[in-house]
């Protein structure tokens, strides 16, 4: 039990260490994370009508 109680003890000590993000901070990281998050699925929308359209070509030849 002690172990615990000195984990605990241990946990709020470097939690208090931590440095944590200013709004702006996580706002900023908000947006970079949405932006990327559009470009890569407009990017794998492209290839997926690209490659659609390819295959689809493909079996029309055969």
């Amino acid at each position: 039990m002690a172990k615990v109680i000195q984990f605990f003890k241990e946990s709020r000590a470097e939690l208090k260490k931590v440095v944590w993000p200013t709004k702006e901070d996580v706002l900023s990281s908000i947006g970079v994370v949405l932006i990327s998050t559009v470009i890569v699925a407009v990017v794998l929308g492209l290839l997926d009508v690209g490659f659609s359209s390819l295959f689809r070509w493909i079996l029309s030849l055969v």
